[in-house]
């Protein structure tokens, strides 16, 4: 990828993401949380009161991060990048990830981009930004 075919606006490719109970399970198997409400649907809804099975805010931030790095491919590195949960998600919601390009900067190599998760109402539920140097 090449900076000089960049263009603020330009959106990266969007991904859909439905989240399965074995899928939540493994994943916080990975990173070592046992917080029931990302397994243990009654404990979720009588205990803790969601609706339903809790979709990771980590695991959403995974998903974030592949957007950027899909789009980036090997031509890039990741500079900076964060976002924040704003709203939980629940199983059996497919959730959308994606974003677009904010600001470049052609002399440092650096492009800027805004990234999102949306719920099925087409809320974002976990914005983020990064900013990617392409050499």
């Amino acid at each position: 990828m090449n900076i000089s075919e960049i263009s603020v606006g330009d959106t990266l490719p969007e991904r859909q993401h439905t989240a399965t109970n074995v899928s939540l399970f493994l994943y916080n198997a990975v990173i070592w949380n046992p917080h029931r409400i990302h397994y243990d649907e009654t404990y979720t809804t009588q205990v803790e009161k969601h609706p339903g099975v809790v979709i990771d805010g980590p695991l959403q931030g995974d998903w974030l991060n592949q957007v950027v790095v899909n789009w980036m491919g090997d031509a890039g590195q990741l500079a900076t990048f964060n976002y924040s949960n704003r709203r939980a998600s629940y199983l059996g919601e497919t959730l959308t990830s994606g974003g677009a390009v904010t600001a470049i900067d052609a002399d440092a190599g650096t492009v800027d981009v805004e990234l999102f998760i949306k719920n099925e109402a087409g809320e974002v539920i976990t914005p983020g930004t990064a900013q990617v140097r392409l050499g």
